[in-house]
């Protein structure tokens, strides 16, 4: 049997990895009261809660190399395959945390995939890869097609306050004010693994404007629809489809961002997941 191992920065859900026979890694969340397992001892809901009325600024930790050992044994005793995609390593130390625990297995029935990614873009390339197993594709073929997708899923946010980049140590404070108060809406992405800043925009629809035409740039994969992603408050999100909609770009599905993304980006933050040809 071919398995697939997942954590928490995938925003799959405990209960959607668990339907689908997916292993599933949480990262650590730290805010001042307490440490809690990501999607385990708390959910979106009571995430995001926490982040914009306790005005909490928390921190993420990686799984440790113990947790993802407990499912390579799992899979060892059981004679199963086991395809890991960890969220970026330019993001997080989870890779390195399953590249640790894959030789402590010492079972070489073990692929770890660094993502280079997060969010949903990991989620798109464990669906494809459970199709591709379930069309009867061997381990190293599915593989290979998911290493070609490294670096091909794009990420294209618009952040709706510059507070969390601050708290995040990614502005200083000065930039972050002058920018609020300028009604600024950067667009970002995570090229190569890392949170990367693409445009400066003012305001809502200049950014809305950005994420079309850099969308228009992209070779589009026609296996995959376009996906929207937003963080606590759908609004912003469904202004951008909609606006998506008038210039021929049709956005069909939406998700919300889980903790890892939603700690930087903070709440109101939209944007687009799209899959180019690979």
């Amino acid at each position: 049997m071919i398995k697939f191992l997942v954590d928490s920065g995938s925003d799959y859900t405990l209960e959607e990895a668990k339907e689908k026979g997916i292993y599933f890694a949480p990262l650590s969340i730290t805010f001042s009261d307490g440490t809690f397992l990501d999607g385990v001892e708390i959910d979106r809901k009571e995430f995001y809660d926490r982040l914009i009325n306790k005005e909490q600024f928390p921190k993420t930790a990686q799984p440790s190399p113990q947790t993802f050992l407990e499912f390579f044994e799992d899979a060892k005793e059981n004679g199963d395959e086991v395809i890991a995609i960890t969220i970026s390593s330019g993001i997080s130390g989870t890779y390195q945390s399953a590249c640790i625990a894959k030789d402590m297995a010492e079972y070489d029935k073990i692929h770890v995939i660094d993502s280079k990614s997060a969010i949903y873009a990991i989620k798109i390339m464990v669906d494809y890869g459970i199709e591709l197993r379930d069309q009867g594709k061997s381990f190293d073929e599915i593989v290979e097609t998911l290493e070609k997708m490294v670096g091909k899923i794009h990420i294209l946010l618009a952040v709706n306050t510059l507070d969390n980049l601050y708290k995040g140590g990614r502005l200083t404070k000065m930039e972050a004010g002058i920018g609020n108060l300028a009604k600024l809406k950067p667009v970002i992405s995570v090229p190569d693994g890392k949170v990367t800043l693409l445009k400066k925009c003012i305001g809502k629809k200049k950014a809305v404007n950005n994420l079309i035409e850099l969308s228009k740039e992209i070779d589009i994969d026609p296996k995959f629809p376009l996906y929207a992603t937003y963080t606590f408050d759908t609004k912003n999100m469904e202004m951008m489809k909609e606006k998506f909609s008038e210039n021929g770009i049709n956005i069909t599905e939406a998700y919300e961002m889980g903790a890892t993304i939603g700690t930087h980006v903070g709440a109101g933050a939209f944007g687009v997941i799209i899959v180019e040809k690979f």
